[in-house]
């Protein structure tokens, strides 16, 4: 029996993928094997020795340890693409908020009304202050081509907009999704100087944190209005400021609000809606548990943030999973050990990714805990688990 905690409130139909006959499911459990998770803070979360995985239900992972998790063979999810159409529907939105002035408009109508005018006439004298160019046949940039920057990208090309698209790592299956109507950018440099819309559909890394600042400012045409709808962190918020505050930026809409921004001139403040669907939660929680019962169960890795994927098929009686450091030489070490011991390979998968690496090693016959605890003690082995088909 499978023990799986619980850190928020998880959709019904994510949690109707695990088979209550082969899992526990509570935010009360002990010792659970795995976890899953929308928002809740982990960093201070103290891991039970029993933890394998972490399955996230969404798509931002900074509420997560990862290196911690990492160090201690623990398998951390995300569910890249469950949202993206609850994002690219907020990302239309945004685009027109950008440019017609709806929020203040609908805000001052308001205040007319409270103020005892009669509003019918007095939109028609009032309505030029809050003018605002349209979107077709202008320029967009959108950074980053996964899953929810294609559908972003493909939808403004059938609002009129001509896009550029720019993401260094776009995968294949990105590729194929994208339209042909979409121009691949080399270079953020591109999309820079040319686009009157910019986008960002990016991870927050070390190397995205901050990548608009003063120097992305000064290449970008004036009057750019730009939207942000990936995280907070992407924007120098000083920046910004100074941006908005010149009017190099016309407008910036942020599904990222906090206290700074919120100073300056123009800013579209959202609550963070951007996956705040029923539908999209729904899809999250769906995949989550989907991934997290898929490694438990058979030892198959998919949309790991931390590991490889890895999806092997059973050809044997047992399976070895087995988490560890990428170095020269551990497949040997593995190998090795199954050798002594006379342990007889079916199938044998290694894939790495970065500093760590996962082996799923099949076997004929029933392994015994002796000869994973000789494999557990190899120099470099976070976590090794036997699986019986």
């Amino acid at each position: 029996m499978y023990r799986i905690k619980t850190l928020n409130k998880i959709s019904p139909a994510g949690l109707s993928v695990l088979d209550q006959t082969r899992f526990t499911i509570s935010g009360d459990v002990e010792n659970e094997d795995g976890i899953l998770v929308r928002s809740a803070d982990m960093h201070d979360y103290q891991f039970p020795d029993a933890l394998r995985a972490v399955a996230r239900a969404g798509a931002g992972t900074n509420n997560i340890p990862i290196d911690r998790c990492s160090e201690a063979g623990i398998v951390v999810f995300n569910t890249p693409g469950a949202n993206a159409n609850a994002v690219k529907e907020l990302a239309v939105c945004a685009l027109l908020l950008a440019s017609r002035k709806i929020t203040e408009g609908a805000d001052w109508v308001r205040t007319q009304a409270g103020g005892g005018a009669d509003v019918e006439k007095v939109v028609e004298k009032g309505k030029s202050q809050f003018v605002g160019p349209e979107i077709s046949g202008k320029m967009l940039g959108v950074i980053g081509l996964g899953a929810i920057g294609v559908q972003v990208a493909n939808i403004a090309t059938k609002l009129g907009m001509t896009v550029f698209g720019y993401d260094p790592f776009l995968s294949v299956d990105g590729a194929l999704a994208l339209s042909r109507l979409v121009h691949r950018a080399m270079d953020l440099e591109t999309i820079y100087k040319n686009c009157d819309y910019i986008t960002l559909h990016v991870p927050q890394t070390a190397e995205t944190r901050g990548m608009l600042n003063e120097d992305a400012f000064h290449m970008m045409k004036g009057g750019v209005r730009i939207l942000n709808l990936a995280r907070g962190g992407l924007v120098n918020d000083d920046d910004m400021l100074a941006a908005l505050d010149s009017g190099k930026v016309a407008c910036y809409v942020t599904d990222f609000p906090n206290n700074k921004i919120l100073q300056g001139k123009n800013v579209v403040a959202i609550p963070h809606l951007g996956a705040s669907t029923p539908e999209s939660e729904e899809n999250c929680a769906v995949m989550a548990a989907q991934q997290l019962r898929d490694y438990l169960e058979n030892g198959n890795i998919t949309n790991s943030v931390n590991l490889p994927t890895l999806v092997q098929p059973w050809s044997g009686e047992c399976r070895l999973c087995i988490i560890h450091r990428n170095v020269p030489g551990a497949i040997a070490s593995i190998t090795g050990v199954l050798s002594k011991d006379g342990v007889n390979v079916e199938n044998m998968t290694n894939k790495s990714k970065k500093d760590y690496a996962y082996t799923v090693v099949d076997v004929g016959s029933r392994v015994s805990d002796a000869v994973a605890s000789e494999i557990r003690a190899l120099d470099g082995v976070l976590r090794v688990r036997l699986l019986n088909h």
